[in-house]
């Protein structure tokens, strides 16, 4: 689990891509490696990834990690290049402040950025959302304005949704431009989406206790309020 609070901007010093996945080095690491162990899990560019190697000196502290093929098909890590900076946060820990939203590190999709606008010494970004399918259905109706999503890994919140248009829009104030990579991302760049788990379970509770079907669940309950009020008025058919 993450905050989405990220720690530290990490550098790829190698990356390399396979038929069954890839192998990713970050570099200049130090400043989050002094705990890091074997298998502990560190969210990059908002992946939650698995460090297989690591080395606390060497290249500023650099640590390893395997890309699976479905990591690569929903985010952008296969697209990254040496001396790209990447999010990284530590999974959390049991003692610190929660100041972000849950976070899993299981990217959703990817969205791209369609508009930058400078306010003051902060910057709204506006990012859209790919064309729904069959096999991956819109994620619009999960984002609501004020809400959070995690881009590339960073809590943020929602200022903005426009389901017409599938976008939606977030503000970075100076110090998170500062702390993350996306207020240096440009125009038609790809970003890492995690949807909030809380909508997601809402939802699929919300379907379940309406029948497992969504509509004709609802439908039936509906059917039975006006049933119960009629029978009341002894106004039923029945």
């Amino acid at each position: 689990m993450f905050t989405g609070l990220i720690e530290h901007l990490g550098t790829v010093s190698h990356i390399e891509v396979d038929a069954g996945g890839a192998t990713l080095i970050l570099s200049d690491c130090a400043a989050i490696l002094d705990d890091c162990h074997i298998g502990d899990s560190i969210t990059v560019n908002g992946c939650c990834l698995t460090v297989t190697e690591f080395d606390k000196v060497e290249k500023g502290g650099w640590f390893k990690v395997w890309l699976a093929n479905e990591t690569l098909e929903r985010s952008d890590l296969g697209e990254r290049v040496v001396g790209d900076q990447l999010n990284l946060e530590r999974a959390m820990g049991a003692h610190v402040r929660f100041g972000g939203h849950f976070v899993q590190g299981h990217v959703d999709t990817t969205a791209t950025i369609v508009e930058r606008t400078a306010d003051g010494d902060s910057l709204r970004l506006t990012f859209q959302l790919p064309e729904p399918t069959s096999s991956r259905p819109s994620l619009l109706r999960y984002l609501i304005a004020k809400g959070f999503v995690a881009i590339d890994g960073a809590s943020l919140t929602l200022t903005e949704v426009d389901d017409s248009q599938r976008t939606f829009g977030v503000m970075l104030i100076q110090h998170t431009q500062e702390k993350i990579t996306l207020g240096k991302k440009r125009l038609g760049a790809k970003v890492n989406i995690e949807i909030d788990m809380i909508g997601k379970y809402v939802e699929k509770s919300v379907i379940a206790a309406l029948g497992g079907s969504g509509g004709a669940g609802l439908r039936a309950m509906v059917e039975k309020v006006v049933e119960d009020v009629l029978a009341k008025k002894g106004l039923s058919s029945s």
